[in-house]
């Protein structure tokens, strides 16, 4: 439906958009579907959602929004690091989660309530169109803001103490922070630098936010230098990757010479959803209520509160572009549960795409790949074939396929060299969740392929990022011979 959806939209524009979705899947008619969604905009591979992986983040506030305790609760715990005795309630699946303070929707609720859904929310009040990439992980939540509404190296590292007690009991493989401290430069023995180091020694991959001010300036714990530093890009919502550019993140060198960021990755145009129970919220409905009568001043005023829906909105900032890592890497750790935070590091910058024309050091190894990245993380399981480097693998005139896959009993690839034509070119088991092709001889020129599993489910090719469209709403992977 998400790939219906941008051939409607980049083909036929925003006019025939609602008729022509609601005649596939009655959403919502008054929808505005003004952002793409995370996992299509970024070519995420379906199969993974971070399923058995939890994921923790440290912000201001949080919400249990929709998102992420429907239809299953997913919120495994809740912690209070602003004040010295902290205070800590788990939940089970079955149950609805609530802490003190949950339903006061205080505009500190709303930052870390986005940060939570961009990672991990599942869409629940957009019929799983606005979910995050990790949409079936589980979460942990720990509010960093003390009494005086501040967020300090002090709330900071009794939020990562707790978390290097308690991540081995609770699965907690990657943390995400969209936050810092009180400290206003960086010293080679900063405290909240350390306390990452021991956790991403434990095994436990942590991303923070670059900021947002586009100088060159980096503060804890976007400065440690086992953090996976985030930057922002702005795709213009778009699905090309030629339309990519930096957005106006921080720069610059940790305390031991490490560049940072990392990696970039989007950060506007982000959909995330509205904070329940506010007055946002509350103008929202009352905005798309009144929406389609030839009022110009209802119109001005939803693209002012970026409003996508009654229930989301678009968003901007770095604080946006670190969960999506995060999530990123929780996808990769359901794919390989072995993966070290230092491979996980490795993986992702071997993965990403350069942004064009941007210096290294406000980019990184560039921007964040997940569907590529969840493939690498599938080819540590079993070693990728010694003749196989890439897939498609291109010699001279002839191509090989390789799918890691493993679900699939049989796999077969059709392509446009034969005019689709049956029975498509067989893939064998070379072990057990890897198929793989004999070299096929091929004219030179561009080529489509799809993968057909099992007789039934088609699947474009998620190691591939060049994409193009089959005639039918969906995407074909492409190269050329």
């Amino acid at each position: 439906m998400q790939q219906h959806l941008l051939a409607t939209l980049l083909e036929q524009g925003d006019e025939a958009l609602h008729e022509a979705i609601q005649s596939h899947w009655p959403l919502d008619a008054e929808g505005a579907f003004g952002a793409l969604p995370t996992p299509l905009r970024l070519h995420a591979d379906p199969r993974f959602q971070g399923r058995g992986v939890t994921l923790a983040l440290l912000d201001a506030g949080f919400y249990p929004h929709p998102d992420l305790v429907r239809p299953r609760n997913r919120i495994r715990a809740w912690v209070n690091a602003g004040s010295e005795l902290l205070e800590e309630h788990l939940f089970r699946a079955d149950e609805t989660p609530t802490w003190p303070g949950w339903d006061k929707a205080e505009p500190w609720q709303w930052h870390g309530m986005m940060t939570s859904t961009v990672a991990a929310g599942n869409g629940y009040l957009s019929h799983g169109l606005y979910a995050g990439l990790a949409s079936e992980a589980d979460l942990v939540l720990i509010q960093v803001r003390n009494s005086d509404g501040r967020i300090t190296d002090q709330t900071l590292l009794r939020a990562l103490a707790w978390l290097a007690e308690h991540s081995e009991s609770l699965g907690v493989r990657v943390i995400s922070m969209s936050v810092s401290g009180d400290a206003k430069e960086v010293r080679p023995d900063n405290p909240v630098d350390a306390a990452i180091e021991n956790l991403v020694k434990r095994g436990i991959s942590v991303v923070a936010a670059s900021g947002n001010d586009g100088v060159r300036k980096l503060i804890p714990p976007a400065t440690a230098p086992l953090t996976l530093t985030v930057g922002g890009i702005d795709d213009h919502n778009t699905f090309s990757r030629d339309e990519v550019a930096l957005w106006h993140s921080n720069y610059g060198s940790a305390s031991n010479e490490v560049l940072k960021p990392e990696l970039v990755a989007p950060s506007i145009w982000v959909a995330a959803p509205v904070l329940p129970g506010s007055e946002v919220e509350r103008e929202a409905l009352e905005l798309f209520g009144r929406r389609g009568k030839e009022n110009g001043e209802v119109v001005r005023r939803m693209r002012e509160l970026k409003l996508i829906t009654p229930h989301y909105q678009h968003v901007d900032g770095t604080s946006f572009a670190a969960p999506i890592v995060a999530s990123t890497i929780a996808c990769m750790l359901e794919a390989n549960r072995g993966l070290t935070p230092l491979l996980v590091r490795d993986l992702l910058r071997a993965t990403a795409y350069p942004v064009a024309g941007a210096a290294a050091e406000r980019q990184g190894a560039g921007t964040v790949d997940p569907g590529r990245a969840v493939v690498r993380a599938l080819a540590e399981c079993h070693g990728m074939p010694e003749e196989v480097t890439l897939t498609p693998h291109i010699r001279q005139e002839e191509v090989v396929f390789l799918l890691h896959d493993h679900a699939a009993e049989d796999v077969r690839v059709y392509g446009s060299w034969d005019g689709w034509a049956p029975p498509g070119v067989q893939a064998v088991r070379r072990e057990t969740g890897l198929w793989i092709t004999a070299p096929l001889r091929l004219a030179p020129g561009a080529h489509a392929y799809k993968f057909l599993l099992d007789g039934w489910r088609w699947l474009d090719d998620p190691a591939n990022p060049r994409k193009v469209h089959d005639g039918r709403g969906g995407l074909n992977s492409a190269f050329h011979l």
